[in-house]
């Protein structure tokens, strides 16, 4: 199809077939495949001046439930679930995926701990996820929190790098 409108312009022109007409036949080729090796070298060089994105540096995994963590998860349910709910809150059921992920997308967004995807199963009713935000997460190994503690004068916990 490109070849058939090239030589239509090249015709138009007067150039015919001859070297000046080739030219201007095979030149814009030539000229749309500087131009995407032009813009594939811009884009290498964007994508080079970009960090690398290697392994980001480990978060705190440490989570402490919040005074008032009740009111608020019943302030979310209310607001996801709407008047449909049953007398006691906690007994909502998270059947439907839209609404059991709007509710933890916003509790993890307002609490800065999220259900992690091995769990998604066990989060059946509200109350549910009231008990899993209500468990505090620690961020230490039991070495760590064995070099804390007192140990006795016979037992040390030497870090060897």
């Amino acid at each position: 199809m490109a070849a058939v409108l090239a030589l239509r312009v090249t015709a138009r022109r007067g150039l015919g077939l001859g070297p000046a007409g080739l030219r201007a036949f095979w030149g814009s080729h030539r000229q749309e495949d500087r131009e995407v090796e032009a813009d594939r070298a811009v884009l290498e060089k964007e994508e080079r001046s970009e960090p690398s994105l290697i392994c980001p540096p480990p978060r705190s995994r440490s989570y402490r439930p919040p005074e008032d963590l009740q009111s608020c998860l019943e302030s979310h349910v209310r607001e996801v679930f709407g008047p449909s709910l049953p007398e006691d809150w906690q007994q909502t059921p998270l059947q439907e995926n839209r609404l059991k992920h709007r509710l933890l997308v916003r509790l993890a967004a307002e609490l800065g701990h999220a259900v992690p995807n091995s769990q998604l199963h066990r989060m059946r009713r509200a109350g549910d996820v009231l008990a899993f935000y209500r468990t505090p997460v620690k961020d230490e190994t039991k070495i760590d929190e064995l070099a804390a503690a007192e140990l006795p004068p016979n037992l040390k916990i030497i870090w060897q790098k």
